[in-house]
């Protein structure tokens, strides 16, 4: 397959070496110093057992590829439509373009550049750092899912083989909606906790008081979605966000790393996209709106 991955950063690199593996991969970056790196010394990535390297080529501007057969989004959730403007040449009818950013609601933005049928949108358990330009930490993954945002995923099957036989277990799910809940209940309570405490994440589970706003987000959460019809069991969910955080072992969140760099956040489609669904199924979500503010406060007092 021809694929491009917009945004080189920790994932995007590391979705670019696993992928590179057995397709003609493409990085877009505007960060001229990750491309040189990436060209130069092509991307590694540190595992448990040692390092990899790979060797996708990365570029600045894209004008010239042609049409990819997969276009995935991987830079922040305020820079898709950018990102999105500056690289539509590589979409053409039956390219598809997938997100697996963070949040939810990425939708959105792509359905401006693409129809429904050709929108993948999923999630992924693999998480990566960024130690220096075009050299990474994979930290760890497991299954993810990804699905068509409106069509038949048989259409997407050679995909999720792709995925996986480079590295990334793959199914395709034609309710991917309800595993993006399920990965959005991680980052709107735990994460978001982190960020504004400025903590890892394994302090959430040796503070009863951090637990107990942990729990209270989890469970708001749980009803935004259930409203939609989800079904899911909030006492379930509590308890594997709970089990994360007892087993977190100094994991660091990007809204942590993000509020401690001074940097903007992707508040907006994390603990926003629970505020944005509530408003619109009818519903209240009084904590994540709480939650959503408070970010965007930091955010002003860091003077960005």
């Amino acid at each position: 397959m021809k694929i491009a991955i917009l945004g080189a950063g920790a994932m995007g690199c590391l979705f670019g070496g696993y992928l590179s593996r057995h397709n003609e991969v493409w990085l877009s970056e505007v960060d001229e110093a990750k491309v040189e790196a990436i060209n130069r010394d092509g991307i590694r990535i540190r595992e448990a057992d040692g390092e990899g390297i790979y060797h996708p080529k990365a570029l600045t501007r894209t004008k010239d590829l042609g049409v990819m057969d997969l276009v995935i989004v991987f830079v922040k959730a305020m820079y898709s439509r950018s990102a999105m403007e500056e690289n539509s040449s590589l979409i053409g009818p039956d390219t598809y373009v997938m997100t697996l950013q963070n949040g939810a609601g990425h939708e959105q933005v792509l359905k401006d550049f693409t129809d429904r049928e050709h929108i993948i949108i999923g999630t992924t358990k693999h998480n990566s750092s960024l130690i220096e330009p075009g050299y990474v930490n994979h930290g760890g993954g497991g299954a993810g899912s990804i699905g068509l945002l409106e069509g038949n995923g048989e259409a997407i099957a050679h995909i999720a083989e792709t995925f996986t036989r480079c590295g990334f277990e793959t199914t395709v799910s034609d309710c991917v909606k309800k595993s993006v809940w399920k990965k959005l209940f991680i980052n709107v309570s735990a994460s978001v906790m982190t960020g504004i405490l400025q903590t890892s994440l394994d302090f959430i589970s040796e503070s009863d008081h951090a637990w107990i706003l942990t729990e209270r987000l989890v469970r708001e959460a749980v009803s935004v979605a259930n409203a939609d019809h989800m079904g899911f069991d909030a006492d379930e969910i509590v308890a594997e966000v709970r089990d994360l955080v007892d087993h977190a072992h100094n994991g660091y969140t990007s809204i942590y790393a993000d509020l401690r760099n001074g940097v903007r956040t992707e508040v907006d489609t994390i603990s926003g996209a629970v505020v944005a669904e509530a408003k619109r199924l009818g519903v209240a979500a009084p904590a994540h709106a709480f939650v959503t503010e408070l970010v965007h406060a930091m955010e002003d007092r860091n003077g960005i």
